[in-house]
């Protein structure tokens, strides 16, 4: 239960506590964010042990899949911010050009928005808050974090490291379910950072135009993401990568594969490929290994399993779970054809249609993927590697993978995020410094040697020179 009971005094109190540090200039020192990030990381690390139970409690994740994926992560963040902030928050120098002189020099400083809302789901609940803090970090923000209410333990894990670590006027954690949230989106902040679904989304972009507050926003897309195996895939490969990835916290990740399309060549044989990986890695009946995953309440497992019940005469694997663990097996749908329900909405959870197709009519099978929403993530199989760049290369989606799944996001320095349903903005790395800071273009006039050439009068003998020579300095 939380510790407070959020109102709306309270909350505007911590966003009026926040605007006041933040004024004070006390965040601008590169040093000074420097020093924040490496007591965050030795925060992280003395709480790690509580970290990895409040994953187990929440999500029923295995100690090794809960650092690899949740704890691990953002200390790789924290480090590269650490390494590259100097680097990255200092000024870019321009030359002014011949059109702006006296003036020689213009500079391009990277201003911190100031007090920053993060609002972060249940899923990833320490990656995808503190991976995002880093970032709010390292741009010189104070930053409020609004937890998942869904992700108990974990929230109050979080709420333990954040006090423990920062003053509450420039880092606090806020939990509770919708109507807190609300209360936050009341408030005037400089930025905001959802992660969730496109649905809530436009709603905080709704009550963040209000003030014309600028939004990133980074979702599961709401058509969900693709795999494509050619036939020429190495099918082995594939299907253990792909068993996987929807093992990895049943299914609950915004970049899992939603569906997967199947070359009909080759289908039936990569089915069973695929249902050989999942015994090998989690077991027969995956809800019976204590290392597989739970869904994260109640009403998500009813809703997982209502879905594979309407698909009941083509599960091929999987269909069967434990209510009372919340623990529904990674089921395999066969086959699904590409314009049925199922694999036109985000699943977030561990069923997987395979949608079979003739290989020859590929570029069909592209074409409608392209005309959804555009997913946060693609992933392709084959051993045309230059087909798969170049329709990488020309498809819409947030980022992805040739002949592998989901690690193309732990790359460092590279951007992620997605585009129009699937997000806008884009972090980790430099690119979260670029998100939480604003490029001011500063110009250094002289006052001598200023020539009348953009000033009135324009007329006249003596003035006719002046069009001429802005074309000039203007081609």
């Amino acid at each position: 239960m939380s510790e407070i009971m959020w109102n709306k005094e309270l909350v505007h109190g911590v966003v009026e506590e926040q605007k006041a540090f933040f004024a004070t200039g006390a965040t601008l020192e590169v040093s000074w964010r420097i020093e924040q990030l490496k007591k965050l990381r030795e925060s992280i690390r003395s709480h790690e042990a509580r970290m990895v139970r409040a994953l187990n409690e929440d999500l029923g994740r295995h100690p090794t899949e809960g650092y690899f994926c949740d704890i691990g992560t953002v200390i790789i963040e924290i480090n590269e911010a650490i390494r590259g902030l100097r680097r990255w928050a200092r000024p870019d120098l321009r030359l002014s050009g011949p059109l702006c002189f006296p003036s020689v020099v213009t500079k391009v400083y990277k201003m911190p928005y100031g007090t920053t809302l993060i609002i972060s789901p249940f899923n990833f609940p320490f990656y995808l808050s503190l991976g995002v803090l880093v970032a709010a970090i390292a741009g010189g923000n104070t930053a409020v974090i609004k937890a998942s209410s869904k992700s108990k333990s974990c929230t109050a894990v979080l709420r333990e490291i954040i006090r423990d670590t920062f003053p509450a006027e420039y880092v606090t954690v806020i939990d509770g379910g919708h109507d807190v949230a609300d209360m936050c989106l009341d408030e005037r902040f400089d930025k905001i950072f959802y992660t969730g679904s496109p649905k809530v989304a436009k709603h905080v972009m709704e009550r963040a135009s209000v003030n014309l507050t600028p939004v990133a926003l980074e979702l599961g897309g709401e058509t969900g993401n693709w795999c494509v195996v050619r036939k020429d895939a190495d099918l082995d490969d594939a299907a253990r990568k792909i068993a996987f990835f929807k093992i990895c916290n049943s299914g609950q990740i915004c970049i899992n594969i939603n569906q997967v399309a199947v070359a009909e060549e080759v289908a039936d044989k990569f089915v069973e490929k695929l249902k050989a990986a999942v015994i090998k890695q989690i077991g027969e009946v995956p809800h019976n290994n204590p290392e597989y995953p739970r869904m994260i309440t109640g009403a998500a497992y009813k809703k997982c399993a209502a879905e594979a019940d309407q698909y009941r005469d083509r599960i091929v694997f999987g269909g069967t779970g434990d209510e009372e663990s919340c623990k529904y097996d990674t089921t395999i749908v066969y086959p699904v054809g590409i314009d049925e329900p199922i694999v036109q909405h985000e699943l977030f959870c561990p069923i997987l249609p395979v949608v079979p197709y003739k290989d020859a009519e590929i570029d069909k099978v592209l074409e409608i993927i392209a005309s959804r929403e555009h997913g946060l993530a693609m992933y392709i199989f084959t051993n045309d590697v230059k087909w798969a760049d170049k329709v990488m290369r020309t498809q819409q989606y947030g980022g992805g993978c040739i002949n592998e799944v989901c690690i193309h996001m732990m790359v460092k320095g590279a951007p992620f995020n997605g585009t129009g349903h699937s997000g806008m903005g884009a972090y980790h790395s430099e690119w979260g410094f670029r998100e939480f800071t604003h490029p001011q273009t500063v110009l250094y006039g002289n006052a001598k040697f200023n020539l009348p050439l953009r000033e009135h009068p324009y007329e006249g003998i003596k003035n006719r020179y002046k069009e001429k020579a802005v074309r000039f300095f203007e081609r």
